[in-house]
């Protein structure tokens, strides 16, 4: 028998044994493209995704891949940094689709970069999911894009009726980045809640800057002046403590109030005791959390040294939502297109999930509704659960 005839007879045994893989063939692995923050402004932001990703995927290798109609898959993460910037964003997205051919896309997470990344995912029929974009636009008219968190509709007035509740103030300020879509559509809609519960004029002071001020000293002399009982404020950690400690400083000693943006690791790191005994809603509170979220919170902190943030756990949850879209679209063909809008129609037809940040209801266009959590920053600086707030 020649040698190439035995050859031949030994793969076709061999395929035999190792069906349905074959002699040589080779599985091609599931992409998945994170689309992150990792410099810019928010790298922290970044860091919490890319963590919380990576210990998503230690799960996929240790089970031996992901299984999808009977057949195991090695599992990719393709991590591209969006720099905090839209056009990054949308660079991004258009590499990890196009380039990459990734199966579906997790991130971006801020409504800035989110936003117009949603657009490019729609219009490549992509699907994609951003944990921790809470504006509106992200999901509106794009049935290829989903987010893992509530939507700042909701966010605004349970606000709004938290400070109501708990303070019984009147009056309110604002203060936000007018160039970016999550802090200018929140103080929108906080500002339209709070007019609903006191009427027109009742948010004595709206005042604005654009990213990267650092300077607050003018409107917050003006926010001073105006009567205001409160502050709310919907920025990032890295503005919040700049706005906090300028405030004070310039005499302002009533409450401060913030929304999920503030659950970083490094807001209270950054800020320290100006922020003790502050309020902020946010999508899960680490202290005291158990089952499944302490599980989580306890092996990111092992492994990071830190308590993980509402992106990290958010992606987490994100992760897993999309894993379980892709295990049951049934089977993979090896067409990204195919596949891709299997996987969209799976996501479509997840109705209920329980997640580390809390059980989810998906509606048609592919927001959750959920409920927020507020959080008081202890005496030591951590995030304490103090009430829950559902739709």
């Amino acid at each position: 028998m020649k040698k190439s005839l035995v050859l031949i007879v030994s793969c076709l045994i061999i395929g035999v044994l190792l069906l349905p893989f074959g002699c040589g063939e080779k599985v091609k692995p599931i992409k998945i493209g994170i689309n992150a923050p990792m410099t810019g402004d928010i790298p922290k932001v970044g860091e919490g995704t890319k963590f919380a990703a990576q210990m998503w995927l230690e799960d996929i290798q240790a089970s031996g891949g992901l299984e999808v109609g009977g057949k195991k898959y090695p599992v990719e993460l393709v991590i591209e940094d969006n720099e905090s910037k839209a056009e990054s964003a949308v660079k991004a997205n258009t590499k990890l689709i196009t380039e990459d051919e990734v199966l579906a896309i997790v991130g971006p997470q801020s409504s800035k970069q989110a936003v117009p990344a949603g657009g490019v995912a729609n219009n490549y029929q992509t699907p994609m999911i951003s944990p921790w974009s809470t504006n509106p636009n992200t999901t509106k008219d794009r049935p290829y894009v989903f987010r893992g968190c509530f939507l700042d509709p909701f966010q605004g007035p349970v606000l709004a009726n938290f400070i109501k509740e708990e303070f019984g103030y009147s009056k309110a300020a604002v203060l936000y980045d007018v160039a970016s879509d999550y802090p200018k559509g929140l103080a929108e809609f906080f500002k339209q809640a709070w007019e609903n519960l006191y009427g027109p004029g009742s948010v004595v002071a709206f005042e604005s800057f654009t990213t990267k001020d650092a300077d607050f000293s003018s409107q917050l002399t003006k926010i001073n002046r105006s009567g205001a009982e409160v502050l709310f404020t919907p920025q990032y950690y890295n503005e919040v403590a700049l706005i906090v400690q300028q405030a004070h400083e310039l005499g302002w000693n009533k409450p401060i109030v913030g929304s999920d943006s503030w659950g970083s690791a490094e807001t209270v790191k950054l800020c320290g005791k100006d922020c003790y005994g502050l309020f902020f809603s946010t999508h899960y509170a680490a202290a005291g959390a158990t089952g499944a979220t302490k599980a989580f919170i306890d092996r990111y902190n092992k492994k990071h040294g830190y308590i993980p943030d509402d992106v990290a756990a958010l992606t987490w949850d994100s992760l897993r939502i999309v894993q379980e879209a892709i295990q049951s679209s049934g089977q993979l063909t090896g067409n990204v297109a195919k596949d891709r809008q299997s996987v969209r129609n799976a996501l479509a037809r997840i109705k209920e999930f329980d997640g580390i940040t809390g059980k989810m209801t998906f509606t048609e266009e592919g927001d959750p509704i959920k409920c927020a959590v507020i959080v008081r920053i202890s005496d030591k600086g951590e995030f304490e659960f103090y009430k829950s707030v559902c739709p």
